[in-house]
C-alpha cells in the first residue's frame, strides 16, 4: 500500500524527534576524561570563526554571550605557507582565494565544530584547502586532512556528533571524515562549487547546495549560464550513493520567479522537516520549499536598505542576503540581511518581518543554545549581536575578532578558558 504524504511526513517527524530525544541525552551525559581518568561534565558554548583573523573565540551560548576563550586555527601557519609558495599551482589558488572570496584577505577559518567528548574543535580552512582538529587543552593539531582541489569550506556535523561533512569547492566533491580520528568514511560528488551542508532523517541523509562560480562579474541574469550547474545533492549517509537531486532552476521557473538565482545558499529545514527554506544569490529575502511535494510554495522578499548599494557586482560573493536559521518550535525564522546591513526576525506563518535590527554586514545566523534568541556574525563590526526571537529586538553584542563568519553551537570542558600550551 503506497505511504501517504501525511504519513511520511508523520513518519520522518517522529524519528526525528526519537532521534533528537536520544542525541540530547547523549550530549547531556558526555564527559571529557582527563589525563587522571577523573570524568569532567562539559559546559555548551558557541564558537565564532574569525575568518581573516584564522582564530575561533568561543562564547557563552545563552545569557550575556560573554567571551569564555579563544583558539588559535592556524596554529601552522608558517609551515602551510611555506608548502604554498613552493607550489605554484598551490599559490595561484591561494592568491585567488585572497583576491576574491576572501576580498584582499586570506580565509583562514570557515565552519567549526567540536568532538562528542568535547577535547577538540574541528575546523575547515578554505586558503589552506583542508580540515584540523585541534586540542582544545594544548592548542595543537591532533590531525590534518586536504581536500581534494584547492579550497575547503562550509561543513555539518552528523546528529550523533562522530561524522562531519567538507565541501571540497573546486573539486565539487563533498568529504564526510570520522571527527574524531580525520579518516575520511566517504565522499560524493556535487554540482559546481559546493557550499552548505545538512544532515537529515536523523542523520540518515546528507543534502549538499552548490552555489556555482561567484567570484565573476557576469552578474546581470542575462549572463546566469556562466554560473554552472547549481543543484542541491542529496546522498544517503551510509552509503554515499545518490538518493536525489533537486535543480531549483526547474522549480524557480515553474513558481514564476525565472529572475531569481538557482544557487542557494544558507537554508532551514523546520523541526519535522517538512519545509526548506533557503536563500539565493543576489536576492533579498528567501524561498520556501515544500519537501513532500517538491515544489516551491512562497518566496519572500525582504526590505531593500536605500543606504546600501543595489549593485549586483557589490554583493560579496553574490550573496545579497547570507545567514537563515529557525527558532526550536519552527515558528520564526531569522534573517541576515548581509548586503542590506541588518538582520530581523520573520513569522513562518505570515512571513512578515519584525524590526530591522542595524548590522554590519551579517554574515551567518544561528540559534542560541536555548533557542530563545538568534545570534548573527558581524563581519562588518567584529561582533557578533543577540537578537530576542520573541521580540525580534537586539539583546547584546559582544567583541569578537576580525571577520567573524560561522557561528556554531559546540562544548567544552568545564572550566575550560583557552588553551594551556
Amino acid at each position: 500500500m503506497p505511504i501517504s504524504p501525511n504519513s511520511r511526513r508523520r513518519r520522518s517527524y517522529l524519528s526525528r524527534l526519537a532521534y533528537l530525544v536520544s542525541a540530547s541525552a547523549l550530549v547531556a551525559t558526555a564527559v571529557a576524561v582527563p589525563a587522571s581518568g577523573a570524568p569532567a561534565a562539559l559546559r555548551e558554548v558557541m564558537f565564532v570563526g574569525n575568518n581573516w583573523e584564522g582564530t575561533a573565540d568561543v562564547i557563552q551560548s545563552r545569557g550575556s554571550f560573554a567571551r569564555i576563550g579563544r583558539v588559535n586555527i592556524i596554529p601552522d601557519k608558517d609551515q602551510r605557507l611555506a608548502e604554498i609558495y613552493l607550489n605554484p599551482v598551490k599559490l595561484a589558488f591561494f592568491l585567488g582565494i585572497r583576491n576574491g572570496p576572501g576580498e584582499g584577505h586570506d580565509q583562514f577559518v570557515d565552519d567549526m565544530y567540536t568532538t562528542p567528548d568535547g577535547t577538540s574543535v574541528v575546523a575547515s580552512r578554505p586558503s589552506f584547502a583542508d580540515v584540523v582538529s585541534i586540542s582544545l587543552a594544548t592548542g595543537r593539531i591532533n590531525w590534518r586532512f586536504p581536500v581534494s582541489g584547492f579550497r575547503s569550506d562550509h561543513m555539518a556535523v552528523s546528529p550523533d556528533g562522530r561524522r562531519v561533512a567538507v565541501s571540497a569547492s573546486t573539486s565539487n566533491t563533498v568529504h564526510v571524515l570520522d571527527i574524531v580520528t580525520g579518516q575520511q568514511v566517504g565522499s560524493f560528488a556535487t554540482g559546481d562549487k559546493p557550499h552548505e551542508n545538512v544532515f537529515t532523517d536523523g542523520g540518515r541523509s546528507l543534502w549538499n547546495m552548490s552555489i556555482g562560480e561567484v567570484n565573476t562579474d557576469l552578474d546581470d541574469p542575462g549572463w546566469d549560464f556562466t554560473k554552472g550547474d547549481r543543484h542541491i545533492t542529496v546522498v544517503d549517509a551510509a552509503t554515499f550513493r545518490q538518493v536525489k537531486v533537486i535543480d531549483m532552476r526547474q522549480r524557480l521557473d515553474a513558481f514564476g520567479r525565472s529572475d531569481l538565482s538557482d544557487a542557494v545558499r544558507p537554508v532551514a529545514f523546520t523541526p519535522d522537516e517538512s519545509k526548506l527554506y533557503f536563500q539565493v544569490s543576489f536576492f533579498n529575502g528567501f524561498v520556501e520549499y515544500d519537501v513532500a511535494t517538491d515544489k516551491i510554495t512562497r518566496v519572500k522578499e525582504l526590505p531593500k536598505n536605500p543606504a546600501t548599494s543595489d549593485d549586483r557586482k557589490t554583493f560579496v560573493n553574490d550573496s545579497r542576503h547570507h545567514g537563515l536559521s529557525m527558532n526550536p518550535a519552527g515558528t520564526k525564522l531569522c534573517v541576515a540581511g548581509t548586503m542590506d546591513d541588518y538582520a530581523t526576525v520573520v513569522d513562518r506563518t505570515s512571513l512578515q518581518p519584525g524590526p530591522l535590527v542595524p548590522a554590519a554586514k551579517p554574515y551567518w545566523a544561528t540559534v542560541s543554545g536555548d533557542g530563545k534568541a538568534c545570534v548573527i556574525s558581524e563581519a562588518g563590526a567584529d561582533q557578533v549581536t543577540a537578537i530576542d526571537f520573541a521580540t525580534g529586538q537586539k539583546l547584546v553584542s559582544v567583541p569578537v575578532g576580525d571577520h567573524p563568519q560561522r557561528v556554531r553551537i559546540g562544548h567544552v570542558p568545564e572550566g575550560w578558558t583557552g588553551p594551556t600550551a
